[in-house]
C-alpha cells in the first residue's frame, strides 16, 4: 500500500520547518509494515504547491493522503476538519506573492471536508498523551491552498481517496528565536503522532478495501 506525505520547506525566515523535518524521518526510518511510503516536499509557492502536489499524485497514485504543514501558533498536533476557498495571506510566500482576499478556485466550492478518519486519528493520537486537536481552521496560506486543491481534485477525479492535512507546531529551536516564546513541540514526538496518523490511515484503506 503507497501513503503520499507532504511537508512544507522552511518559510517566514526559519532554516527549518517541522513537517519536513517529520517527512524525512518517517522515510529515513519508516516504522509501519507494509506501507510503501510517497514524500514529498512542497515549496512555499502559492502557483507552484499546487501543480507541484497534483501532479505526484496522478504519478504516484497513492492510496491516501496526508498533507503536513507548519503552524507557528499552535501548541498540538491539530488535524484539520476543513478547507476553505480563501487565500488571505498574512505574510508573503518565498516567492514574494502576497494575496488578500481572493479564492482559490474561482466560483468554486465554498469548502471541503477533509476525507481522512479525522475522529479516528484524534483518538489514537491522543491515547498515546500526544498533545492533539481536532481542528475547523487550516488558516488562509498556503497550507489551507494546499488542502483546498487537493480535495477539489480528488473530489472531481478519485473520491475514493482519504485525503487531508495535519498541521505541527513549530520545532523548540524555532520557538527559542523568537522574542515571545510561541509553543512548540520536539520532532520526535510530532514523528510519533504522523506515525499513528498513518497507521489508522492505512488500517481504514485494508478495511474498505480499495
Amino acid at each position: 500500500m503507497k501513503i503520499m506525505v507532504t511537508g512544507f520547506e522552511p518559510f517566514d525566515g526559519s532554516d527549518v520547518n517541522p513537517s519536513e523535518q517529520v517527512v524525512k524521518r518517517l522515510v529515513e526510518h519508516n516504522p509501519i509494515a507494509k506501507v510503501q511510503l510517497a514524500a514529498l516536499i512542497l515549496p512555499v509557492d502559492r502557483t507552484r504547491a499546487p501543480e507541484i502536489l497534483l501532479q505526484a499524485i496522478d504519478e504516484e497514485k497513492p492510496r491516501g493522503i496526508i498533507c503536513l504543514g507548519e503552524a507557528h501558533t499552535r501548541a498540538a498536533i491539530c488535524v484539520e476538519r476543513v478547507a476553505v476557498n480563501l487565500m488571505d495571506f498574512r505574510i508573503a510566500d518565498n516567492r514574494g506573492n502576497f494575496v488578500v482576499d481572493e479564492e482559490i478556485i474561482p466560483g468554486g466550492p465554498a469548502a471541503f471536508f477533509a476525507t481522512l478518519p479525522v475522529r479516528e486519528i484524534f483518538n489514537e493520537i491522543k491515547a498515546l498523551g500526544v498533545p492533539v486537536e481536532l481542528s475547523l481552521s487550516a488558516g488562509a496560506f498556503l497550507c489551507n491552498q494546499v488542502m483546498y486543491r487537493l480535495l477539489h481534485h480528488l473530489n472531481d477525479r478519485q473520491p475514493h481517496i482519504p485525503a487531508g492535512f495535519i498541521h505541527l507546531p513549530r520545532l523548540p529551536e524555532q520557538a527559542a528565536q523568537n522574542c515571545i516564546m510561541l509553543p512548540s513541540m520536539a520532532v520526535e514526538t510530532s514523528t510519533l503522532g504522523i506515525t499513528i496518523a498513518i497507521r489508522v490511515l492505512a488500517k481504514k484503506i485494508r478495511g474498505k478495501g480499495n
